[in-house]
């Protein structure tokens, strides 16, 4: 009986997968976009990152432990970038793709323009929605967060972080867009290097920040549909052509 009813569960998991990506593909089809349904990450043991436990430390005038760490290893290995994992993984950034691949089970997307459609938005905070999104010969990190900046006010957190050095990144932009119900919202940014932290860029507000209210107007039953344009910048453009 319990084979057979978490088999029934996992079918029922498949159908509701299957007709939110249905849902997504019969809005933007007609756009020819892509579209990847992203189910959410919740977990109840939040753990601070590297870069969030030395700024904690530093307000409280104690010596971060990142210093003693990069002085001890290669300066060249940087820490797992998966937002809501306490992991202790290190590496080099040509194989932070591969752990984020099968460490974390991170999705990955190829195309100009995607159709990012978080599910269940309704989720209490902490709350992630991540996926890689493969483009113009590069790999993008975009994180959806939902967290309370504020006690008992849940906001919504979407950045754009390029698998590469900040240099690199200054080379593109990215455009986050919701459209739904003759709205339309658009945030426009240089992407930032996953050698920044994650959590540095959503405190600092540098992204596309939703409260409740306006991220149920762009909602359908929970699910909040994302587009992803990414293009590079006017000024890598002109000098390229130079």
């Amino acid at each position: 009986m319990l084979f057979f009813t978490q088999c029934f569960g996992a079918v029922l998991d498949l159908i509701h997968l299957r007709f939110q990506h249905y849902k997504a593909k019969r809005v933007f089809s007609a756009a020819g976009q892509l579209v990847c349904v992203v189910n959410p990450t919740h977990s109840l043991k939040y753990a601070p990152t590297c870069c969030a436990a030395a700024q904690a430390s530093t307000e409280q005038g104690i010596l971060p432990p990142c210093h003693h760490h990069e002085a001890v290893h290669d300066p060249q290995l940087v820490p797992c970038t998966c937002p809501l994992f306490s992991c202790p993984w290190e590496g080099h950034l040509e194989v932070v793709v591969s752990h984020l691949r099968q460490t974390h089970r991170i999705n990955i997307l190829q195309g100009a323009e995607i159709v990012f459609l978080a599910t269940d938005m309704h989720l209490p905070a902490p709350t992630d929605w991540i996926i890689m999104h493969s483009c113009l010969g590069h790999q993008f990190l975009l994180v959806l967060r939902k967290r309370e900046k504020y006690e008992g006010h849940p906001q919504f957190f979407a950045t754009m972080m390029l698998i590469g050095t900040p240099t690199q990144a200054n080379n593109f932009t990215y455009r986050l867009e919701l459209n739904r119900n003759q709205r339309r919202l658009k945030w426009e940014a240089t992407p930032r290097s996953i050698l920044e932290c994650v959590d540095s860029v959503i405190s600092d507000g540098d992204c596309l920040v939703l409260n409740t209210s306006l991220a149920q107007l762009f909602s359908d039953n929970g699910s909040l549909a994302i587009g992803i344009a990414i293009t590079t910048s006017k000024v890598h453009s002109s000098e390229a052509e130079m």
